[in-house]
């Protein structure tokens, strides 16, 4: 079968990276099909080059990545991929299906007609069986479809051996073309590429859809596959940077120590660095002096905020003073660190707000993200919500910090976005720290996507 794979995107455009979820399900899928990849924020968002494609590749099935605000886009594209393909069958998956699949078929009927929920390698194969009658829609995990008037949605069933696994299809993907407009917003070296060294997440943070997605199990990779992959793209793809974007690399210590030690002895010139965030708790002077010799420079990390009430009611396991130790010590083997704060957070006073800005301003990050809470589908803090009457049906479109779906009682969603502009510039326009930044511009073209990035954090 022809199958054409789409990561839709959103508007704001300041963020573009390869699709690793796509490049790990075209490398399953293409052993006995003919795939394409599709990122439409790489075709400057045009509408009549989407439909070119689709046309001309014509392709059996047309499968659409959706994150939650991403599933009006998915409605807008399917319904140009219909008309440009009739014959086509359309499908979604990704966060969004997972999490709400009675939401998500509602909003992309008709052109879209089933849903692939969670990790998708070894359903997607059975999904195609079933196009073909060789197999029935109960034997597909995951999968979600109507019948007899009413939505079916199967179990979803995560997968076991994530080593089994072949590696991502790069050469459908080619991470070597895209522009500066990664993950972390800035880089050391060009180009980039993600990877993931583990799956699942075994924490329980109200907020975070993490265990949701990918199970409470955590899956490990070998260190033979991961740094296999890293001297693929580094020779086959001329990338020169890698991020690691796992939800939790550093929490099996012998599993990060022996994939850090691999790219120590490999002696490759590369960049390393952790824009996803690790748990900071997770880190020591093993961790962190074996980063520093496989080349990090940049470690990501969830502080969320600077109050330990805050900081119990989000189930984080961590304390300021823990906090302060950690940054300590990152700062001491020098490596850089950034930093993200959840301003808003259900029960949030403004004055527990001005405590997580004024910590931001103390400890020595180079960067600091300040998000405000998103009430992100089926999580217990937004259930609990829901239950309380506090919010009802979500806008999930609105579901991106820049547009503040919720503020806590007693606060404006106008106020709460007022701080989190405030933050940002009392974060970034002290001197030191707006001229390391600006040091670390690689070139016009990259200060070009983080003049969009300041638009749309500040401004809009």
């Amino acid at each position: 079968m022809k199958i054409l794979l789409v990561k839709p995107g959103i508007a704001l455009g300041d963020h573009i990276q390869p699709p690793l979820g796509i490049a790990y399900l075209a490398a399953v899928l293409r052993a006995s099909n003919d795939v394409r990849v599709l990122d439409f924020g790489k075709m400057d968002r045009r509408d009549d080059l989407f439909s070119a494609e689709v046309r001309g590749f014509s392709p059996d099935i047309i499968g659409f990545q959706c994150y939650s605000p991403e599933i009006g886009e998915v409605k807008r594209l399917s319904a140009l991929a219909a008309a440009a393909h009739p014959g086509a069958a359309i499908i979604a998956g990704g966060p969004h299906p997972t999490l709400c699949p009675e939401e998500t078929m509602e909003r992309l009927a008709p052109e879209v007609s089933y849903l692939l929920r969670g990790e998708t390698e070894e359903s997607f194969p059975l999904f195609i069986k079933m196009l073909g009658g060789a197999a029935a829609p109960a034997d597909v995990p995951g999968l979600a479809w109507r019948e007899d008037g009413k939505l079916r949605v199967n179990e979803i069933r995560p997968i076991a051996d994530i080593n089994a696994l072949p590696a991502p299809a790069w050469d459908l993907i080619r991470p070597q073309e895209y522009p500066p407009a990664q993950h972390g917003a800035f880089f050391n070296q060009f180009p980039i590429a993600p990877i993931v060294t583990t799956r699942g997440c075994p924490f329980a943070c109200g907020f975070c859809t993490a265990p949701i997605l990918s199970g409470r199990h955590m899956r490990k990779r070998s260190a033979d596959s991961v740094m296999a992959e890293i001297e693929t793209l580094y020779h086959k793809f001329g990338i020169r940077e890698i991020h690691i974007v796992d939800d939790n690399f550093t929490l099996d210590k012998s599993h990060a120590v022996s994939i850090l030690k691999r790219i120590v002895a490999s002696g490759l010139p590369i960049s390393l660095a952790f824009p996803n965030g690790v748990r900071i708790n997770t880190l020591d002077d093993e961790l962190l002096d074996l980063m520093k010799a496989a080349r990090t420079y940049l470690i990501s990390v969830g502080i969320e905020s600077g109050s330990d009430k805050t900081l119990k009611r989000m189930d984080k396991q961590l304390n300021v003073a823990l906090i302060r130790e950690k940054v300590e010590l990152i700062k001491r083997k020098g490596i850089d660190l950034a930093a993200f704060f959840i301003l808003g957070f259900p029960d949030e006073t403004v004055e527990a707000m001005e405590e997580t800005i004024k910590f931001s301003l103390e400890l020595p990050l180079l960067r600091a993200n300040f998000f405000t809470f998103l009430p992100l589908p089926m999580t217990p803090v937004t259930l609990k919500l829901i239950r309380d009457g506090e919010i009802g049906k979500m806008d999930v479109d609105g579901l991106i910090f820049q547009k503040v779906p919720y503020a806590p009682k007693g606060v404006t969603r106008e106020r709460l976005r007022s701080i989190q502009r405030s933050a940002f510039l009392r974060f970034y326009l002290r001197p030191g720290i707006m001229l390391r930044n600006l040091m670390q511009v690689r070139s016009p073209r990259h200060f070009g996507y983080l003049a969009k990035r300041f638009y749309h954090w500040i401004l809009m």
